[in-house]
């Protein structure tokens, strides 16, 4: 009996391909941790094009990470895998009953992933320091945080609580916090043009979930 749970905790554990600065990887290691699910962690050094070997084009045809496996089941796009969590493992749930409120954690989780984190990857950074220049890739990652930024100001202005949308952690605060850790440690963004925004980074800096989450905390942190 005791063998049989060992292998079917084997079968069910959760692994998640990231890499520690990543801030789609970053968006599931929180939304693992507020499930409370345990999970194999492999690592992806994508400045070593790990993520264009194979093997991983395997797991991922598009070639870029986060990956989860769960059993036989292998997703990617953090969106997609945090959604994927939320219905298979309902307990802690990251998305209100409010049809209101669902709709605004839905708008700032894409204003975060459709038009602010796409426009400063790696990819397109590296190719705007090629073309252009290298002094022009912060400069251009700036841009596109502050607008995104400002959008999301005043999106968050009137539903604000402890959180981004009230006095529990769902799914914009997901997405919210990765985008505002790069902001503050990697592009210098002054912060001060936004009050909400700012003080919802403090607040997520107090909650285990999202501090254990966090990239400097990861097996393949580079300090």
């Amino acid at each position: 009996m005791a063998s049989a749970s060992v292998a079917k905790e084997e079968e069910n554990k959760l692994t998640l391909y990231s890499y520690w600065r990543s801030s789609c990887s970053f968006r599931v290691r929180i939304a693992l941790n507020l499930k409370g699910l345990k999970y194999d962690y492999k690592p992806v050094n994508l400045l070593k094009g790990e993520q264009s070997s194979p093997e991983f084009l395997k797991l991922n045809p598009v070639g870029c990470v986060p990956v989860l496996v769960d059993g036989h089941a292998v997703l990617y796009d953090s969106l997609a895998i945090v959604l994927y969590l939320e219905d298979k493992y309902p307990h802690n749930p990251l998305l209100p009953h409010d049809i209101p409120k669902r709709t605004i954690n839905f708008q700032a989780a894409s204003v975060v992933s459709s038009t602010i984190q796409p426009l400063h990857n790696l990819s397109l950074l590296n190719y705007i320091g090629e073309k252009v220049g290298p002094d022009e890739k912060l400069r251009w990652a700036q841009s596109s945080i502050r607008r995104g930024f400002t959008a999301l100001e005043k999106l968050l202005k009137d539903h604000r609580g402890r959180y981004a949308t009230g006095d529990e952690v769902f799914l914009a605060d997901i997405f919210l916090a990765p985008q505002l850790h790069a902001a503050f440690k990697r592009f210098n963004i002054q912060m001060n043009e936004f009050p909400v925004l700012s003080r919802l980074h403090e607040t997520y800096n107090e909650i285990p979930a999202f501090q254990e989450a966090l990239p400097e905390n990861q097996p393949d942190a580079v300090h």
